[in-house]
């Protein structure tokens, strides 16, 4: 904050959840003229908007979402508005009227969050973010501020030079958090560990999975069991998302299941478990979203279940299924060939995709046709969006006077009617586009109240109401050259790979490290040495119980069988013992003929 207020350039390295945003909030307030504020992600820009809103804070955000015609009327509004905040997508930088009106503003800093975005060596590279340079030039003395909560040496380094940083203050924040308890779990039985660990664990969860089906899968065995929880994933749509994180951060629901696509933008303070289910791709993800627990201070845990089988199948997903570049090229051509894009047009274009009736009609795989379209997207070749929404037409076939005696017999017909109209034109001479979002905004009605009117419309006769579920949206930003318009990102794509490879290998050393401290681990990984160790991860604590020996272990087993016999699940439910480490102790006492094997996997007392 002392650094922006001086007018320095600044670099802020902090850790999840230290308040990176205050860094640059302050020092705008403080000052004349509003900050400028380039943000990856719509929910991460509409959270903030939100929240200065919310206290008073006049904030504007201007992502893909907002349609051209009403950009003039906001970037107008930014400049004689008194408005102290401009967020902004990079893609939205890109347009030349929004760099003209960016020279004519006020402009008291210019913040870059999530910085690591502009570095190809970083986590979630985003092209775009290497143009915002080019502020440089539309506010030549205005400060800049560089934030993010994972960047090795490299990417540090990186930032400062894409962004021509001048004599940057530095500042790193530690990088350990001292309230979290990392640990990695070894077994065999994951959802029985998960069990364990969740009914041991008070308050709010976060539990990392891999696939969207993982996501509603766990969701449901945990309701089974009488955990409540809901599920998160890119495919549900803008309004699904919206009520189910409401229920978790009401603590209506108690663990959030989720994909990566759960992250940015996501502020809740008293999370006191994230569990990752399968091995990550990269300390750097894992980090981030491990740092999603605990913010509120209290002692909170970051935990991986592993066990040997997840190398191999990280190494599936994450290198095997790496496309090289004969595969991307494959893909672009039948993306040209699948919208009918002709040599040298395309550009801006829009279409919406179902992935997987694109992948069934040229015989590709799913996922790593997906890891080809995020390629093309990271390297500008085109634009991918992943939420699930729809394409929805209607033609209205019955005459004006029926329609307006069917809107009379319910107030919510006469509404949604009324509003259809003024909104969209053609709709009595051909089948028109609409957004059932936005009818849902303008209406103020609830979704189920708006697709079962138009459903009622379609079965009275009174129009043809079609609803085509895609997964993807893709718009082409160059014209279609092929060869040419992908030779260009040859020796990216071999960079990348390497990168990935590097990443994915540092996870499965910090997976299947039993020696080193994990918070040591973490810090020497983006280049803080670490003085001591932290005392209370996994690799801490079993050495201090191993010095305690295992003989105390074995008297408490032996005393927690003395009247009935257990399988070592219920021994791990009932004692607070590493999983190892009570294995261990069994083994011992079965090798010392004080307990044996019986029926159903159980252990009893050997009299």
């Amino acid at each position: 904050i002392t650094s922006a207020m001086e007018g320095n350039d600044t670099l802020a390295l902090m850790p999840t959840g230290s308040g990176k945003s205050l860094c640059y909030q302050v020092p705008a307030l403080a000052q004349d003229g509003l900050c400028l504020v380039i943000s990856p992600l719509i929910a991460l820009i509409e959270d903030q908007v939100g929240t200065l809103k919310g206290r008073g804070i006049k904030a504007l955000g201007l992502t893909g979402r907002v349609p051209y015609y009403e950009l003039d009327v906001l970037l107008d509004n930014a400049i004689h508005g008194n408005y102290k905040f401009l967020y902004l997508s990079p893609e939205r930088l890109q347009q030349t009227l929004v760099q003209e009106r960016i020279r004519s503003m006020n402009v008291n800093l210019i913040a870059i969050d999530e910085a690591h975005c502009i570095s190809e060596w970083g986590h979630d590279f985003r092209p775009h973010y290497r143009n915002c340079a080019m502020l440089r030039g539309l506010q030549p003395s205005t400060p800049f501020m560089a934030l993010t909560a994972t960047a090795t040496k490299r990417v540090a380094d990186d930032i400062v030079t894409n962004l021509k940083l001048k004599t940057p203050t530095i500042l790193r924040s530690s990088f350990a958090r001292k309230n979290l308890v990392f640990e990695v779990i070894r077994s065999e039985d994951k959802w029985g560990a998960l069990q364990r660990m969740l009914r041991k664990t008070s308050g709010s969860s976060i539990i990392y999975v891999r696939s969207r089906k993982e996501t509603e899968q766990i969701s449901k065995k945990l309701w089974a069991n009488t955990i409540s929880s809901t599920f998160f994933h890119g495919g549900i749509s803008t309004t699904d998302k919206k009520q189910k994180l409401q229920t978790w951060l009401n603590d209506e629901t108690r663990v959030m299941v989720a994909t990566n696509a759960f992250g940015m933008g996501i502020d809740k303070a008293d999370v006191a478990l994230v569990v990752h289910y399968q091995l990550p791709d990269s300390i750097e993800n894992y980090y981030q979203e491990a740092g999603r627990a605990g913010r509120n201070g209290a002692t909170a845990k970051a935990v991986l279940l592993f066990n040997e089988s997840d190398i191999e199948k990280a190494k599936w997903q994450y290198l095997d299924n790496l496309p090289d570049y004969p595969f991307i090229k494959k893909v672009y051509s039948h993306l040209n060939t699948f919208f009918q894009v002709a040599y040298g047009a395309g550009q801006n274009n829009s279409f919406n995709l179902s992935l997987g009736k694109f992948c069934e009609r040229y015989a590709l795989g799913i996922t790593k046709t997906f890891s080809a379209l995020k390629r093309l997207d990271q390297q500008g070749i085109i634009s991918l969006t992943t939420n699930a929404f729809e394409t929805t037409t209607i033609l209205l076939t019955g005459k004006k006077s029926g329609l307006a005696q069917w809107m009379e017999k319910s107030k919510n017909r006469t509404v949604i009617v009324q509003t259809l109209l003024r909104t969209y034109g053609g709709l009595f001479e051909y089948p028109v586009k609409i957004n059932l979002e936005l009818l849902v905004k303008k209406t103020q009605l609830p979704p189920a109240t708006v697709h079962r009117i138009f459903e009622q419309m379609n079965n009275d006769g009174l129009c043809e109401f079609e609803r085509a579920q895609e997964d993807t949206q893709v718009v082409f930003l160059h014209p279609r050259e092929d060869d040419r318009t992908l030779n260009t990102i040859r020796r990216q794509l071999k960079s990348f790979r390497q990168m990935k490879v590097e990443k994915l290998r540092f996870m499965m050393a910090y997976a299947q490290n039993v020696k080193k401290c994990r918070v040591g681990m973490i810090l020497d990984y983006f280049g803080e040495k670490s003085s001591q160790p932290c005392g209370k991860c996994d690799v801490c604590t079993a050495k201090f119980e191993l010095i305690d020996g295992l003989d105390s272990i074995k008297q408490v087993v032996l005393h927690q069988l003395q009247n009935a016999d257990k399988s070592s699940k219920e021994l791990a439910d009932e004692l607070d013992y590493k999983e190892k480490i009570l294995i261990d102790a069994i083994k011992e006492l079965l090798e010392e003929k004080k307990l044996k094997l019986k029926t159903g996997n159980t252990y009893g007392l050997n009299i």
